[in-house]
Order: structure tokens, then sequence, then C-alpha cells
């Protein structure tokens, strides 16, 4: 089942499967290590739900709530 990053849950996490958005800031996501079959976890939210933080390639990021709507993630079977 994919599902956006903004759309899960604290503790949910899966693989990235695709990477919307264009130009500056698609490039930026990549540069960062956002890419296509990287494993994300989603461990924090604000208390109003931006921004979130994620670990990724075994470091911490902190992504605005609209930057994750761009990230579509398979998510991993044994978590709910």
């Amino acid at each position: 089942m994919t599902k956006k990053l903004s759309k899960l849950k604290i503790g949910e996490g899966g693989k990235i499967t695709f990477v919307e958005g264009e130009g500056k800031l698609r490039r930026r996501l990549l540069d960062m290590g956002v890419t296509p079959g990287a494993n994300v976890l989603l461990r924090k939210k604000a208390p109003l739900g931006d921004p979130l933080e994620i670990t990724i390639r075994g470091y911490e990021l902190t992504l605005r709530k609209s930057e994750a709507s761009l990230i579509e993630i398979e998510l991993n079977e044994n978590r709910k």
C-alpha cells in the first residue's frame, strides 16, 4: 500500500517509491538523500503537524509538510 509521507503516523515507515515536484525543490530533496529506494521512518511531528522529523539513510531530517506531500512511500507490511 502506498501513502504520502505527510500522511504517515508516528512510527510508520517504508520505502520511497516516487518523489514529485519540479526544479529546485525536487533537486533539494534528492540532494538530501530523499530518493526512490531509500527507507524512511516518521519519528516526530510538531504539535500542529508541521514540520515532520524523519529518519532516512541513518540521519534525522526535518521536512515541511508541503515537502513531505511530494514523497510517496510503500509502507512496511509489519507496521500498521
